[in-house]
């Protein structure tokens, strides 16, 4: 458990405290790349870190992403006019580029150099891997873009959504990390949405999880996060081990079943009460089949279905997730809730918007969460004593996570060395990518 004030210090994010100022310190995904598909193109609302902010697409194609409102009369630039790069308020014709200068102002008159001191919030943006990411901390320390395998393969070997989530970003990291959840929660689920494909019919993985239900944790801490060993029971002299990766500050990767496509997480906050959940698989190796992803496109596995228009899942608390108490009743569906994104949705947005960690019993099954409340909350205090934040360096995100088994007594740090790092030649190469890389 958590004090209170730890908690508070663990959870609000905002402009100011002292989480906010640490995430601000990495590269955020703000949006998918795919959300602004043409030049001058409607804009898009983007709420981070409390923040509520407008991502557009002007005429030569860079992305902005600046303050929503414009500081004339605080009216929505979500309604401007995107065009000849820059985006006008319909209001007064006040016209900002994607660095926030107002270079347009037709209601003032032209001899007025006014516009030339108004400029608002704006953040710098980069493209890569399908995703806008934006940098919304001081620019003298700007790091460089994270070097994560998914956002390094091609476009046709990845898949990528992103939905709303009710609840603070910390708990969905939590279930991120809870490998010992998947024997229940996940249960009948079919293994990421990939039940019925040849990479998992032929895993002896599901056996392993409903026979062996309460797996031994070890946690290896890192110097980008962490490491999390979770250790069941296999063939007579071996053990099945699930290695999760957490990347700080908010990654986790989760371990695939042989050769299906991995898995990977990113939980990015809204503000305190909402968090944007990334949902990405990926193939370092091949593009993805026309049958896995038309798998993904269904909405299953760690992907949910949306409402038209919106960020929302069609399965969401209003509907209590769409649960048939028959699929329950019949063990069909463990839970009741079709999709393991819908299914951790549930158990996390019910834990209420924050979590009163104060309150909770936690056991050995917890070992992970404890470990990353406690990296996050050092790197917090650390960066307040004017110590730099972990996992700046691009290159410490060269990690994977795995599923495999090895015999009794052999160590998952030495079992699995090889296969718990990317490998040269697997994925395209960082210099190639940067040479695409938007700016």
């Amino acid at each position: 458990m958590l004090s209170s004030e730890e908690n508070e210090l663990l959870t609000r994010t905002g402009p100011g405290t002292p989480t906010g100022e640490l995430l601000r310190r990495y590269w955020l995904p703000a949006m998918i790349s795919d959300e602004l598909p043409h030049p001058d193109c409607t804009p898009v609302r983007v709420k981070l870190l409390g923040e509520q902010l407008l991502a557009f697409r002007d005429t030569n194609g860079n992305v902005g992403l600046i303050d929503e409102f414009c500081p004339h009369r605080k009216v929505s630039l979500y309604y401007g006019r995107n065009e000849e790069c820059g985006l006008r308020c319909v209001y007064h014709g006040w016209k900002f580029d994607t660095s926030g200068q107002c270079v347009d102002m037709p209601s003032e008159p032209p001899e007025s150099s006014f516009k030339d001191k108004v400029k608002i919030t704006s953040y710098p943006c980069r493209e890569r891997g399908g995703v806008v990411w934006t940098y919304m901390g001081p620019p003298e320390l700007m790091p460089e873009l994270p070097e994560l395998e998914w956002a390094l393969v091609p476009d046709s070997h990845r898949y990528t959504t992103r939905r709303i989530q009710e609840c603070n970003y910390f708990q969905a990291i939590e279930g991120g990390l809870d490998s010992s959840h998947i024997s229940f929660l996940h249960r009948n689920s079919g293994g990421q949405g990939f039940m019925g494909t040849k990479a998992y019919d032929k895993s002896s993985a599901p056996s392993y999880l409903t026979h062996d239900t309460a797996p031994k944790f070890e946690i290896e801490k890192a110097d980008y996060g962490m490491m999390v060993g979770a250790k069941r029971n296999a063939d007579p002299g071996h053990l099945y081990w699930r290695i999760t990766q957490f990347l700080m500050p908010f990654y986790t990767m989760i371990p695939p079943f042989e050769h299906a496509p991995r898995g990977a997480h990113a939980w990015v906050p809204m503000d305190d009460e909402h968090v944007y959940t990334w949902n990405i698989n990926w193939n370092p190796l091949r593009a993805l089949t026309e049958e896995e992803r038309d798998i993904l496109k269904q909405g299953r596995g760690i992907h949910m279905e949306l409402i038209p228009g919106t960020l929302r899942p069609v399965q969401n608390k209003d509907n209590e997730y769409l649960i048939d108490r028959e699929q329950q009743a019949s063990g069909k569906s463990f839970t009741g809730i079709k999709g393991i994104g819908a299914q951790d949705s549930a158990v996390q947005e019910t834990q209420g918007t924050i979590a009163d960690r104060s309150v909770e019993r936690l056991g050995t099954s917890d070992a992970a969460i404890i470990a990353a409340r406690r990296i996050m909350l050092q790197a917090v205090k650390n960066l307040q004593e004017g110590m730099e934040p972990p996992a700046l360096d691009p290159k410490s995100h060269h990690v994977r996570s795995v599923s495999l088994v090895l015999p009794e007594g052999v160590a998952f740090q030495i079992g699995a060395k090889e296969k718990l790092v990317t490998q040269p030649g697997d994925y395209i190469d960082v210099e190639s990518v940067q040479q695409s890389d938007a700016v």
